[in-house]
C-alpha cells in the first residue's frame, strides 16, 4: 500500500535563511511591537487603539516575511511608514517621537527597500 505524500508547512518567526536586511527588519518589527504593548499600556482613548493598530501591524508583517509572504512585506512596509506618517499628520514634525525613535523607523524602512530586501521578495516570496 502506498501512502500518500503531504508537505508539512513549517511556520518560521524567525528568516534564518534571508538576507542580513530582512532578518534585521524583522527583528526591529517584533522589537517596535513588544515596545508598543509595553508602552501601549499606558495610553488611553484613541491612542491605545492606534498603538494597538501598530503592534498588530508590526508582529504580522514580521510573521509574513519570516514565512516569506508577499502580503507580510506589504504589511511590515505599512507598519514601518505608518508611525512617521502619524507623527507628521498628529503632530507636524517627524522629531516629536524623539530622535533615536526616528532613527530606528528610517532604518527599519531603509532595511526594507533596501535592494537585497527588494530582489530576495521578488525572487522568492510567495
Amino acid at each position: 500500500m502506498a501512502m500518500a505524500r503531504t508537505s508539512v508547512q513549517q511556520r518560521r518567526w524567525f528568516p534564518s535563511g534571508q538576507p542580513q536586511t530582512l532578518q534585521i527588519a524583522v527583528a526591529l518589527l517584533y522589537w517596535n511591537a513588544a515596545l508598543g504593548l509595553i508602552f501601549g499600556i499606558g495610553a488611553g482613548g484613541i491612542g491605545l487603539l492606534l498603538e494597538l493598530a501598530l503592534l498588530a501591524l508590526d508582529a504580522v508583517g514580521g510573521f509574513g516575511i519570516a514565512n516569506e509572504r508577499k502580503w507580510g512585506y506589504v504589511v511590515a512596509l505599512a507598519a514601518a511608514f505608518a508611525p512617521l506618517v502619524l507623527l507628521v499628520v498628529v503632530t507636524g514634525s517627524l522629531f516629536a517621537g524623539g530622535l533615536l525613535n526616528l532613527i530606528f523607523q528610517v532604518a527599519l524602512v531603509a532595511l526594507l527597500l533596501h535592494p537585497m530586501s527588494r530582489n530576495y521578495y521578488k525572487l522568492w516570496f510567495r
